[in-house]
């Protein structure tokens, strides 16, 4: 099932293409940290630099992508028209890569004032987002399973910074705050009610368009970002009163609720009416093993909470399921948006007098397929390092860094060709 999709209501492309550049370079530092720092970063995830490398992926990265989404499929799959989509790029862009790198910082030099006024800053611009899409959503009608997933993944996105401006403030000046069950239950809201519902809410529409994979059945597809959100507030039930064993519980439900989703993912990918795999399917195919693997780790220690305790198990789920999944599923749908958008804008501008190229000259799907093989490869030795710090660790952080290197070097060759044919058409339409 999917969303009626109103292009000419796009937002001028650069809106989005800021955080679309900007985020693969946090691939890149949270790498370079890595090697740095050797084995000991996979010692605990406890650890400044273990701390400063997650916030790196899950804000320099997955959270800049995902709001520049936002700007960009609101007024088309929604339409929700932002007022000045542009001057909102400016404001919460910078806010965003600031905030991410004095977070950062901020763990890993211990420095309390630095993680504070980062999270204060994400915070405001986290909020300024917030208001902005809230105040053009609310009188758009729940017409469609994507339309009320991205409401609904808003609303995990409140909970969400909430939760880490509360745990960045009690870490810094040392607020008596149950920390292990706020810190999972952050993780919980970030990539369960968060990224978990506006993943499903993008891959309903996604998913068949780029795939051409059959529709997502219009139940599951209603029922899922609901589920997933009370789930999440059981489990905030669960953590405020107490209530270890009804916690797990919840825990477990997100899990069978997330593996249920991308088992129907794969499903469909098996239906796909192309035959050829291009990168984009293959990264969605590393993304949802990962993931269900990792959501079985889950399941796993919410029925027997003691394997949980054992050496690498919850630095290997964290692996998985942020590296592995939804790193992946990231790029995977940057590899259909960027070049999409480049040859949509190029239609336009040739104002039906001149044909835009073909989105392959734009992004060449043999740079993305040797990028992702770089990048699993990565995410390999990443899981590895977990059991061979002493050996992996150093590789691991010099092969992520230049898989994100490699996926920047991608998304603005693709950017210098859009201006290239930009001109080219400029010129033909001048002369005829």
């Amino acid at each position: 099932m999917q969303a009626l999709l109103s292009f000419e209501n796009a937002p001028p492309f650069s809106a989005p293409l800021r955080f679309f550049l900007a985020a693969p370079l946090f691939l890149v530092l949270a790498g370079l940290l890595i090697a740095v720092d050797g084995g000991s970063a996979f010692s605990s995830r406890w650890l400044p630099a273990t701390l400063a490398v997650t916030h790196l992926l899950t804000i320099g990265f997955m959270l800049q992508i995902m709001l520049g989404a936002l700007i960009q499929i609101l007024p088309v799959v929604a339409g929700a028209n932002l007022a000045r989509p542009l001057a909102l790029a400016t404001i919460i862009q910078p806010g965003l890569s600031i905030g991410a790198l004095g977070l950062a910082a901020g763990f890993y030099f211990a420095q309390p004032m630095l993680l504070s006024a980062s999270a204060l800053l994400l915070g405001l611009a986290v909020v300024f987002f917030l208001v902005a899409t809230g105040r053009v959503l609310i009188g758009v009608p729940s017409t469609s399973p994507t339309i009320r997933g991205l409401k609904l993944a808003l609303f995990g996105l409140a909970g969400t910074i909430g939760l880490g401006i509360l745990l960045a403030l009690a870490r810094a000046y040392g607020w008596a705050v149950p920390i292990l069950a706020l810190t999972d239950l952050h993780a919980g809201w970030g990539l369960g009610a968060w990224a978990g519902v506006l993943l499903a809410a993008m891959a309903y529409v996604v998913v068949p368009m780029f795939q051409l994979t059959p529709g997502y059945p219009a139940r599951p597809s209603w029922w899922f970002p609901v589920i997933m959100l009370l789930l999440l507030l059981l489990w905030s039930v669960a953590a405020l009163a107490d209530l270890p064993g009804l916690g797990r519980l919840a825990q477990g439900l997100v899990a069978l609720a997330g593996i249920a989703f991308a088992g129907l993912t794969l499903r469909l990918q098996k239906q796909r009416r192309r035959a050829r795999s291009d990168a984009t399917y293959r990264y969605w195919l590393l993304g949802l093993l990962a993931i269900i693997f990792a959501l079985f780790m889950l399941l796993t220690a919410a029925i027997q909470p003691a394997v949980a305790e054992w050496d690498g198990w919850t630095l290997s789920f964290g692996i998985l399921l942020i590296a592995g999944g939804f790193v992946s599923f990231i790029i995977g749908m940057l590899y259909k948006i960027v070049p999409f958008l480049a040859w949509l804008h190029l239609q336009n501008c040739g104002q039906a007098k001149i044909p835009a190229p073909n989105m392959n000259r734009i992004l060449p799907d043999i740079d993305m397929q040797r990028q992702m093989k770089a990048y699993g490869v990565a995410v390999l030795l990443l899981v590895s390092a977990v059991w061979l710090p002493d050996w992996m660790a150093r590789l691991a952080g010099l092969a992520f860094a230049l898989a994100g290197g490699w996926l920047w070097w991608n998304l603005f060759s693709a950017i210098r060709r859009f201006r290239h044919h930009r001109a080219e058409i400029e010129v033909k339409l001048a002369v005829g």
